[in-house]
């Protein structure tokens, strides 16, 4: 991950904060919290010192835990079906209602 932009101008200042997660329930305060750290530290000192809030925050954005544990819940549906522990008909739980919330 990029933590500075590759060609500084004064382009990439004026739109550098128009993209952010700021807007967004869900990474918002972990983004905050790692801009925070980076800005107390400095970008190169930062990478170190703050590399667990860093890590948080790319979690928080590509999912990459949560994808892999879905994959092998999955997986291990499809594998009880095959060796016959599950009936395709119960391989997933219903779905909730459309009005559910």
């Amino acid at each position: 991950m990029s933590l500075s932009p590759f060609l500084r101008l004064p382009l990439t200042d004026l739109t550098g904060c128009l993209i952010n997660h700021q807007t967004y329930d869900k990474c918002g305060q972990f983004e905050m919290k790692m801009m925070d750290c980076l800005e107390a530290y400095g970008i190169e000192r930062g990478k170190k010192q703050c590399a667990d809030l860093i890590g948080d925050f790319q979690e928080c954005v590509g999912m990459q835990k949560q994808l892999l544990r879905f994959h092998a819940m999955r997986n291990e549906r499809y594998k009880q079906w095959l060796m016959g522990d599950r009936k395709r008909d119960e391989l997933f739980a219903e779905p909730p209602r459309v009005d559910a919330y």
